[in-house]
């Protein structure tokens, strides 16, 4: 079986970026890119793929949806226990992109992940719909399961078990990405492509254009 993707393609003519008209710290571009994201209600704005590595070089991508931006970085929550938790725990370096299609716009970051503290984690953790709260009580996230019947058993059970608040399991929080290089990818006409990376070196951001 052979699929010829060679002649889907297509110009991205929208915009330019250019080192004159960015911000000197990249948490504050991303944020003008984002909220222009929204603006132009590009589908999922917040989701990102979230990329780890194994104990055994093995790379994962997933979509990840970002849940907060601070001046330190960027939040996600999920299972500590779950493939992803786990490949943090042994290799806390990890990338994320965001990819805009009615913008022409990319953003790749590079940095360190930390884990939030308990009060924050909670205070999101029940912030969620309390059905949301449940699934995530209840799911062995990245585990095997005999079928869905399991899962759908489980939730029941839950949700008959929890009559007032569903307590923060201790398997669950927050992430925070703190980031040591950022990329911030404009398309343009024939390729010719904006690049503009942040890197940080001694606590100062450095910009630097990157060849398309």
């Amino acid at each position: 079986m052979e699929l010829d993707l060679g002649p889907m393609r297509r110009q991205y003519l929208n915009g330019q970026l250019n080192e004159a008209d960015v911000k000197a710290n990249p948490i504050e571009q991303f944020m003008i890119w984002f909220n222009e994201a929204i603006s132009c209600e590009e589908f999922d704005a917040s989701a990102f793929v979230l990329s780890t590595v194994s104990s055994e070089s093995m790379p994962s991508g997933r979509v990840v949806l970002l849940k907060g931006i601070l001046n330190e970085g960027f939040l996600f929550f999920t299972n500590y226990l779950s493939q992803k938790g786990k490949e943090i725990e042994n290799n806390p370096f990890v990338a994320m992109t965001f990819f805009w299609p009615k913008s022409e716009r990319q953003i790749r970051v590079k940095g360190k992940v930390e884990k939030l503290d308990k009060v924050r984690s909670l205070v999101y953790f029940h912030s969620r719909p309390r059905d949301s709260q449940i699934a995530s009580f209840i799911s062995p996230q990245s585990q095997v399961i005999e079928s869905r019947q399991v899962i759908e058993e489980a939730f029941y059970r839950a949700q008959q078990q929890f009559s007032d608040k569903i307590p923060l399991p201790e398997f669950w929080g927050g992430f925070i990405i703190c980031p040591l290089i950022i990329e911030f990818w404009q398309g343009r006409e024939n390729r010719l492509n904006d690049r503009l990376q942040y890197t940080l070196i001694d606590k100062q951001w450095i910009i630097q254009r990157l060849a398309p």
